[in-house]
């Protein structure tokens, strides 16, 4: 199907279910070059110990929540999901930066 309709404009489950698939495809291809930037990250990064980086993840999450909120979505339902992203970016660049350096 590639005939996506607009939140506003479906009448059934499968436009519902179309779009939701389309956004989901969207998303992984946005991941892919999201995940690309931490395979930069290992890269660049000389010291594994700098992989994890609190202040940063802090500074990620506040960021998204005001993003979130001005969008109109519930800010602490987004920063949930943003944690659970940046945890396993951080998990990636670590099994990224060993690997480069095997």
């Amino acid at each position: 199907m590639t005939d996506i309709k607009l939140p506003e404009h479906c009448e059934t489950m499968i436009d519902v279910r179309a779009g939701v698939d389309h956004i989901d495809r969207e998303l992984v291809a946005l991941l892919v070059r999201r995940f690309a930037y931490m395979d930069a990250a290992a890269r660049i990064k000389t010291d594994k110990g700098a992989v994890r980086n609190e202040a940063r993840k802090a500074q990620v999450l506040d960021n998204v929540a005001r993003e979130a909120e001005l969008a109109g979505l519930p800010p602490e339902r987004v920063k949930a999901i943003w944690d659970e992203l940046v945890e396993q970016s951080i998990a990636y660049e670590g099994a990224a930066w060993t690997r480069i350096r095997a």
